[in-house]
């Protein structure tokens, strides 16, 4: 199959030749696209997923209970995440949307209404950032960019001197240009192509090179992405209602005036507060860096320290010189080390650089000076500690010190037993990334300290320090039950840890301490003796802070860098911020509805929701850049991205009643205008007051239309399905909780949330660099429609990480074109099948299996397990089939025409929420009914028959079992082994049964059901094996004893293993299927032997000789005595032909 040749200027690779996966002959493909093509149109013409709740003129108004209805006329609301307008869908945003579309294809056919609806998310950095991009580069090399030297191949490699471009204005600047932020690459781009240019990133996504000067206007890409976004939905046959999309942002005023309603609200129930607070903060965009706004360190919050000032009192030698140039004769310095255990810093000994850091000194008032890394200086700027760095942002550097000058410096440690000072000591460990780099030693507790410190001793010379320098006494601060007084050393000997190089150890150690010291550690010295170190941690830090040694230090807990490449800081700022976290009655509501009320689907995701409520801290719901609503009580801010979106699914609800188009343009069936949408009309039809005469007459708007928005809401709410991926329970998620919460009754919180893993593209990563990428437009271009959603609902439905197998898609054109054909002529020449009485064994058991699997099938599918919903519906479905098919065929009969017509209706029901597209055909083309199968109800068919199934399960190992010893006679035969009979030469077969159970393994029997509890469904082996083994059979009797607790343990009925009785007659079931069996084992003759107690004789059952039915036989194999009720054994041997 061609590939799609790369544009000229786009970014290239090697990978970028080769093909996931090739397809060499596409026209049973082709045949199946062009079949989905059809249903799709005539979907979309009728109106098919255009879901409504009842009218208020069927039932009006207010006549029941919004409860009532829904159990009355049952219904399904699902959504998932409205996926972000920078590009097309990736195979991710298909896996997410699969579990939408089966849940809502399924609960069609439970006779509920089902509503799946999209809308396109535009708010955020994003789009405007890499708009701004584009204005620059056409800037640069005009609107066909074909100045640009890499267009041409030519260029030298290097980018725009990023160097050159200023920061963004801070909040207390205005903003000058606009145009100077660095572009973003879309979610695709950015794990797939490394571009130098935004002009080079849409060119990787497939924008011709004279359409991209275009989407340097922001609003472009609102209309440009959202038509392709609902097209290959399409293709991909999503059961989605199109009339209730939308784009966010004010491009549509209806939804702008929803989220103004919604921030309204939030701040009179006070949980939107205006203060200062940290956040994490990009210097360059002038604003805070939200999750969705960063290229990396999603999900990474703000870490506070202890900023620990140590006040110089003896320069080293090599920095007194420097100094002097440098400072004034009065100058106060400190070395500013960040340390999270304040409590501890009474057993300060000396104090870690990293010599081969480079440290700044900074100016932060008059006189006073700081000795810190560049990187911590600048978050520290931004914080507004009083007497610190007093211009917001600005961290004057007077002069640069390499870490091993420091070394020697003497320095006063606040609240350190040592008061005339400790020394600066070498430690290699230390990082410029984290902290100040300036590191607090106290060896008493900390394992480093102490590896690191006996280091020094040992190697004074080799540091080139004084050996007393680091001999301070290491006094015991802290008391623990498990350490002592002295935790650190105690550790160091029980792990065996050598030198500071144990980094392993080491790591465990300091959890082990520090766990160990908060939690169950006891103050031995200081103001808080005798205080628990978790009652006077905070108290210590304020303490230290009253007396002007220490400040509140903040900086990211990992590296952050926004979508427009700045690296960010933590900032303190007046803000709006959602009070998440703080307002604990509102967070305690969240973890009981998250424990007591909502469907997680797994423990997993259940665990993360806790600790993410249990951590979740006030969150910045505004900024100052980007596109989004207008903050409507401070509206020179915007609404951040993730406040925008967390209960947008009631939008959905009445979206069609407010505009026909997703921009707002043209009024809905409401006809409504944007302004008369007001913060009172939302609360009515969201059910929040009462719909009243009054605030009908000041809308403006007719009481029927907002009589039906409400019904609409009332009916569809609560929402009964979230999809998302599990990486979003951090924020959206949560947020989408805490909203529903804040602002609606219990009735209309969400009823489930379900958590993805990441989708695997063939068992990897997706990534263009390496070739295995996919959007969803090539997915359903390359496989169709029905194939590809038969892989994803194959690729997996728990929490962890999924795996879409090309593989399992390119196969299943095959299996759905063969099977599609077979169907045609099973319906074409049904005259010619066999007809009458179900009366055979074959008849029975074919029919009764697609009764089990129908029910089994609709069991997965009530619990959203959509592989295993598929291996029921249509691998076992088709396997039961092709069993039936080839037993009546080897008995002569053929498959009965009611059975076989039977299973096509079946299979095109069962496959309906799948594999929509071939069920409609087969259910309209094929069986000729007159209307879609979409509407169609889940088959009801008769309970499974126990004793049938058993059978079916009996004849099916059976037939293996013979398989299976034939071909271990042949592969002993290709190594040159001895064996007992050729499996290529003509051969005859005897299948040896046993009406009854050996009479020795009835004793075990009852010792196993003595030593059974059946409520904990445990086997009490303490009682059981003394039993076993004073009866001296331990050899046989353990294999006998093991099978039966694997069927207990296993969740098999008790019952049935103890009275060990079969459920259908073995022997009238195995001389119906003998003529099957024979033709499964390939033999010329069979016969089929009951055998008597001792396993020495027996009777003929079936006889090749049907004159020896019956007879007696002796002198039996010593296959024969293995054979037990429900496990016969096999006998092969060669005859003449």
């Amino acid at each position: 199959m061609a590939t799609k040749s790369v544009p000229a200027g786009a970014p290239e690779t090697d990978a970028q030749q080769r093909a996931t996966l090739t397809l060499e002959n596409t026209g049973k493909r082709d045949t199946l696209i062009a079949i989905e093509k059809q249903y799709q149109r005539r979907w979309v013409e009728d109106g098919i997923f255009q879901s409504d709740a009842p009218s208020t003129s069927e039932v009006p108004l207010n006549s029941t209970s919004p409860s009532d209805l829904r159990k009355r006329q049952p219904k399904f609301f699902g959504t998932m995440a409205y996926p972000y307008m920078n590009g097309t869908l990736h195979m991710g945003h298909s896996f997410t949307v699969s579990k939408i579309e089966f849940a809502a294809g399924f609960a069609r056919m439970q006779g509920r209404r089902a509503l799946f609806p999209l809308g396109f998310h535009c708010t955020g950095m994003p789009i405007k950032a890499c708009a701004d991009k584009l204005v620059r580069e056409v800037e640069m090399f005009g609107t066909k960019f074909d100045r640009c030297p890499e267009l041409h191949g030519s260029g030298d490699g290097d980018g725009p001197d990023a160097g050159t471009t200023p920061p963004a204005p801070t909040q207390n600047m205005a903003r000058d240009d606009v145009t100077k932020f660095v572009a973003k690459k879309t979610k695709v781009a950015a794990k797939t192509v490394k571009a130098k240019y935004q002009f080079q990133i849409m060119l990787s996504i497939g924008i011709p090179l004279e359409e991209i000067h275009r989407f340097a206007d922001p609003q472009y890409w609102l209309t440009f992405f959202p038509p392709l976004c609902e097209q290959h939905l399409t293709n991909i046959g999503a059961r989605i209602d199109w009339r209730r999309s939308f784009v966010t942002t004010d491009a549509n005023p209806y939804y702008d005036a929803f989220v103004r309603w919604q921030m309204n609200r939030l701040k009179e129930l006070d949980k939107i507060r205006y203060g200062k607070r940290e956040t994490v903060y990009s210097p360059k965009d002038g604003q805070p860096c939200m999750d969705h706004d960063r290229s990396t360190g999603e999900g990474v919050g703000c870490q506070k320290y202890t900023g620990l000032l140590l006040d110089v009192k003896e320069w080293a030698p090599e920095v007194e010189s420097l100094m002097a140039t440098k400072l004034p004769s009065n100058a106060k310095v400190s070395l500013v080390a960040a340390t999270l255990r304040p409590e501890t810093m009474y057993g300060q000994t000396c104090c870690f650089v990293g010599p081969g850091i480079t440290y700044g000194v900074f100016e932060v008032s008059e006189n006073r000076f700081f000795v810190m890394t560049q990187r911590s200086a600048r978050n520290l700027a931004f914080q507004g500690v009083p007497g610190i760095f007093s211009d917001f942002g600005t961290h004057p550097l007077v002069a640069e010190i390499p870490g091993s000058a420091l070394i020697g410096t003497l320095v006063n440690a606040p609240l350190s037993m040592h008061s005339e000072g400790v020394r600066i000591l070498p430690m290699e460990t230390v990082l410029a990334t984290k902290g100040t780099g300036i590191v607090t030693s106290v060896p008493s507790d900390s394992p480093h300290d102490y590896a690191t410190v006996t280091d020094l001793i040992k190697k004074a010379d080799y540091y080139r320090i004084k050996k007393e320098w680091a001999e301070l006494e290491i006094i015991p601060i802290i008391h623990t039950p498990s350490y002592g007084g002295l935790t650190a050393p105690a550790l160091v000997k029980k792990m065996k840890i050598n030198s500071p190089k144990d980094t392993k150890q080491l790591e465990e150690a300091k959890e082990l301490a520090y766990k160990e010291g908060y939690y169950q550690g006891v103050l031995l010295v200081g103001e808080f003796k005798g205080r628990k170190v978790s009652e006077a941690k905070d108290n210590i830090h304020k303490i230290l802070e009253e007396r002007g040694e220490a400040f509140e230090y903040w900086e990211p807990e990992g590296p952050v860098v926004s979508r427009s490449g700045d690296e960010c800081v933590v900032a303190k700022m007046d803000q709006w911020y959602l009070n998440y976290g703080a307002d604990t009655e509102w967070k305690d509501q969240a973890l009981g509805w998250v424990r007591g009320g909502l469907n997680t689907y797994t423990d997993e995701a259940r665990n993360s929701f806790e600790a993410v409520l249990n951590w979740l801290n006030r969150w910045a719901c505004a900024r100052t850049y980007g596109l989004g609503s207008k903050l409507p009580f401070d509206p020179k801010f915007l609404v951040e991205s993730l406040s925008d979106s967390t209960i947008y699914m009631a939008y959905y609800t009445i979206a069609h009643y407010l505009h026909k188009d997703i921009y707002g343009k043209e009024p809905g069936l409401a006809q409504a205008k944007p302004e008369q949408m007001t913060d009172e009309v939302w609360d009515a039809v969201f059910a929040r007051r009462d719909l009243t005469d009054e605030v009908i007459q000041s809308s403006g708007i007719s009481r029927s239309a907002l009589e039906a928005m409400r019904r609409e809401f009332e009916y569809w709410y609560p929402l009964d399905l979230r999809v998302s991926g599990k990486d979003l329970i951090n924020n959206h998620l949560t947020f989408f909780l805490y909203i529903h919460i804040a602002l609606f009754p219990p009735e209309y919180w969400p009823r489930s949330i379900r958590s993805n893993g990441h989708l695997l593209l063939n068992g990897e990563k997706m990534s263009k660099n390496t070739g295995n990428f996919l959007t969803l437009d090539d997915v359903t271009k390359k496989y169709g429609a029905d194939a590809s959603r038969i892989a994803l609902a194959d690729a997996g439905d728990g929490i962890e990480d999924a795996n879409f197998e090309e593989t399992v898609a390119n196969s299943n054109i095959l299996r759905l074109f063969t099977l599609r054909e077979w169907c045609e002529d099973m319906v074409k020449n049904q005259k010619n099948l066999r007809s009458g009485a179900q009366d055979g064994i074959w008849d029975r058991l074919f029919d009764n299996e697609m009764n089990s699997l129908v029910h089994e099938a609709r069991r997965n599918y009530e619990e959203t397990s959509y592989k295993l919903a598929l291996k029921s519906a249509l691998y076992d479905f088709t396997g039961a089939r092709d069993f039936y098919r080839e037993s009546t065929n080897a008995t002569g009969s053929g498959m009965h025409r009611d059975l076989a017509l039977k299973y096509i209706e079946l299979q095109a029901l069962l496959l309906t929420p799948i594999a929509p597209h071939w069920a409609e055909y087969i259910w309209l083309e094929v069986l000729g009914r007159p209307s879609t199968i979409q509407n169609e109800l889940y088959p009801e068919v008769p309970e499974t028959d126990a004793a049938a199934s058993a059978a079916r399960e009996y004849i099916k190992n059976i037939a293996s079992n013979i398989t299976s010893a034939e071909a271990a006679q042949q592969k002993k035969k290709d190594k040159g082994k001895n064996i007992s009979f050729d499996p290529k030469k003509p051969k005859k077969l005897t299948i040896f049964v046993a009406s009854n159970y050996p009479a020795w393994q009835e004793k075990y029997v009852e010792l196993v059901r003595e030593a059974f509890d059946s409520t904990s469904i445990k086997v009490d082996d303490k009682q059981l094996n003394p039993h076993i083994s004073k009866l001296g059979e331990m050899k046989k009797a353990m294999p006998f004893v093991q099978g039966l607790k694997r069927r207990l343990l296993g969740g098999e009925s008790p019952q049935v293993v103890f009275e060990r009785k079969l459920a259908f007659d073995e022997l009238d079931i195995l001389k119906e299927a003998a003529p099957a069996l024979k033709k499964t084992a390939g033999c010329t003759s069979l016969d089929i032997v009951a055998v008597d107690e001792g396993g020495k004789t027996g009777r003929l059952l079936v006889a090749a000789d049907e004159a020896k039915g019956g007879d007696k036989v002796e002198n039996l194999p010593y296959t024969a005595d293995g054979a037990v009720p429900g496990s016969p054994t096999f006998h092969f041997q060669n005859v003449e032909a």
